[in-house]
């Protein structure tokens, strides 16, 4: 730490944790200055003031500080976070168009969460959204000062959406209908017959598909609980034949090949995956009268249709990985609904009325 005078006015020159801050005190007063150089570093290792770094990053227009934010993120973690982060910050260049980071207010913030939420946006992905900005600002050093006028969105708990088997004939109905969906067809039988995860499929190569003994290993999930083998029924079967004949048709069937391959302006890389069939899945499920069914919704689609068919938790964890406590319980109750549903059949007035009677006695008891 150091103090200067520069034309009668004391400044300080303050590293901590290697960054290095140099401001003037605004006072010609020594005893001040000392005390006010005390409460500068207090304020540093708080995150409430910027070093130069990070106002050299806060000064950037928001798109150019975003574009240099992926590229270091990047370096440290994973694909498929760098594309979400992608997706999160599409809205945000949207809204805050050339607005330097360092002149974003918690004003501005509060204003963008609920300018989303009028869009119709959920509030968890408001708050994806707002925290990946969250992290651009924290890199200018301005989060900190931020960050008491900003709160959250409430989140609800979405499980999913599970087809009817009168939905889910006519989803594959619709989709066999045109060669162009035959990507998003193979993935959608291959999503509902293993519960299967869309990055789960985008990352399986042909050297984790065994036609033969009838499984796929999943090397890649959301945890690392989710990695594992599944059994292929007859759906899964034909659709990796399909893909299998795709692929022989490109010359792409090396072990080390994705079975589903990148494809960018009609050409395709099978050393990479695919990235996305959302265009093709939007305009399938809206042809089918299933606007806003998600992809991921299939996985829930089988694991209910699982549940309904009396699998044990055991089974059902081991099928489709990664459960939590809330989705066992979720799926327990479903279970519990399919049973009450079958013995519901077998009622036929055997003793004349007995839900009145049974009812009263269950009222007393309570």
């Amino acid at each position: 730490m150091a103090l200067w005078k520069r034309d009668n006015t004391w400044w300080a020159d303050v590293t901590v944790n290697g960054e290095r801050v140099r401001q003037s005190l605004k006072t010609t007063d020594k005893r001040e200055a000392k005390n006010l150089e005390k409460e500068l570093v207090t304020q540093i290792q708080a995150g409430k003031v910027a070093a130069k770094a990070g106002k050299a990053y806060a000064r950037l227009p928001f798109g150019v500080a975003a574009d240099q934010y992926l590229k270091e993120r990047e370096k440290r973690v994973a694909e498929r976070t760098i594309q979400f982060e992608k997706e999160r910050l599409v809205p945000l260049r949207r809204h805050l168009g050339k607005k330097t980071l360092g002149r974003i207010t918690a004003a501005d913030i509060s204003a963008y969460q609920d300018t989303r939420i009028e869009e119709g946006v959920s509030g968890r992905t408001v708050n994806m959204e707002v925290g990946v900005l969250c992290r651009m600002l924290k890199k200018a050093k301005r989060w900190a000062m931020l960050a008491e006028d900003i709160t959250k969105f409430p989140e609800t708990s979405h499980i999913g959406r599970a087809l009817t088997p009168e939905e889910k004939k006519g989803l594959f109905e619709t989709a066999g209908e045109k060669t162009e969906w035959l990507v998003a067809l193979c993935a959608a039988v291959l999503a509902a017959s293993t519960t299967c995860r869309g990055v789960e499929l985008k990352s399986i190569r042909w050297e984790e598909v065994d036609l033969f003994k009838r499984v796929v290993r999943i090397n890649r999930s959301k945890k690392e609980s989710g990695k594992r083998s599944i059994p292929l029924n007859d759906d899964a079967m034909a659709a990796f034949a399909r893909l299998r004949e795709r692929a022989e048709v490109l010359g792409f069937t090396d072990p080390e090949h994705y079975v589903f391959p990148a494809c960018q302006r009609q050409q395709f890389d099978p050393t990479r995956h695919q990235k996305s069939w959302r265009s093709a899945w939007r305009t399938l499920t809206e042809e089918a009268g299933l606007k806003g069914f998600r992809f991921h919704d299939l996985r829930h689609t089988a694991i209910t249709e699982l549940a309904e068919a009396g699998t044990s938790d055991a089974a059902l964890m081991a099928i489709a990985g990664h459960l939590t406590r809330e989705m066992l319980e979720h799926y327990s109750h479903v279970r519990m609904a399919a049973k009450r549903e079958a013995v519901g059949k077998l009622s036929s007035g055997l003793m004349g009325k007995p839900l009145l009677v049974a009812e009263d006695v269950a009222r007393k008891a309570s």
